[in-house]
């Protein structure tokens, strides 16, 4: 791997993580357009190390007082809104995690082509569209339920799916469940960091087990620091723009690039 393509893949990683466009899809997509070799589903899992980084960092003082939250259910202190947000994260974990165990190699066999890719921008796009106009958008984070947290963590698990987006079925769960948008998002960034930690610590431990070199783990880091950065930026980036704009954009944006890619598939284009 060059370092212009560790550091393209990072930053596309990264600007596409936090967004509802899916970062998997155009881990596979670019490559595809660019005629590079595929990276394959390790390699993305490894930069998620950088968006992961970017998680930790921008919402850092949540970060410490759900960490202190955690601590406190453990010895059975006290309760309040920390303690009950980091339950309710801990539970919505927990579908997207069996998801990954029990599907990523049927993940990595079968459904990592544009075609899917493609199918799954498009389809999840319509699926948005109903929510922009469903949702009621009155609610915030304090005001999620059980049954909220539980709902959009389960649609996390359909994340696993190339062209899906983590970012963009989290969101869109939460806004059928009446979140505001930008609400929607800080919730699915939340929600994010412990299947992105888990997933990219899994995939580093097989790297390491099957030998990298010096300058594969160069190119990684590379790509790791590349996406922290632009990670970060698209979080700021989200979480302001959501504020006052609508989903629309990304919606347009899934459909036309679905619908390039399914061209492009027809004209014979590998």
């Amino acid at each position: 791997m060059s370092l212009l393509e560790a550091l393209v893949l990072g930053a596309v990683q990264g600007a596409t993580e936090f967004v509802p466009i899916s970062s998997t899809g155009h881990l596979i997509l670019v490559p595809w357009f660019l005629g590079w070799e595929p990276r394959g589903l390790a390699f993305d899992a490894a930069l998620h190390l950088g968006t992961l980084a970017a998680l930790l960092l921008y919402f850092r003082s949540e970060w410490i007082a759900l960490a202190r939250a955690g601590l406190d259910l453990l010895t059975g202190r006290r309760r309040g809104r920390d303690h009950r947000l980091f339950g309710m994260i801990a539970a919505a974990t927990v579908p997207g995690g069996l998801a990954g165990l029990l599907a990523e190699d049927l993940v990595a066999a079968y459904l990592r082509g544009p075609i899917v890719v493609a199918s799954t921008l498009i389809g999840l796009a319509a699926v948005l569209m109903a929510a922009e106009r469903m949702g009621r958008r009155t609610r915030g984070v304090d005001d999620l339920g059980w049954t909220d947290a539980l709902a959009v963590g389960a649609a996390q698990a359909l994340a696993i799916v190339p062209g899906v987006s983590r970012a963009g079925i989290t969101i869109t769960a939460a806004l059928f469940r009446g979140l505001r948008r930008d609400a929607a998002a800080r919730f699915s960034f939340l929600l994010s960091a412990p299947i992105i930690a888990g997933a990219a610590a899994k995939k580093l431990i097989d790297l390491a087990a099957a030998g990298i070199g010096a300058d594969e783990a160069g190119m990684l880091g590379a790509g790791i620091a590349s996406a922290a950065v632009v990670g970060y930026l698209a979080i700021a980036f989200m979480l302001k723009y959501l504020a006052t704009h609508t989903t629309y954009l990304f919606i347009y944006y899934r459909i036309i690039l679905g619908l390039v890619v399914l061209l492009a598939f027809q004209a014979g284009f590998r």
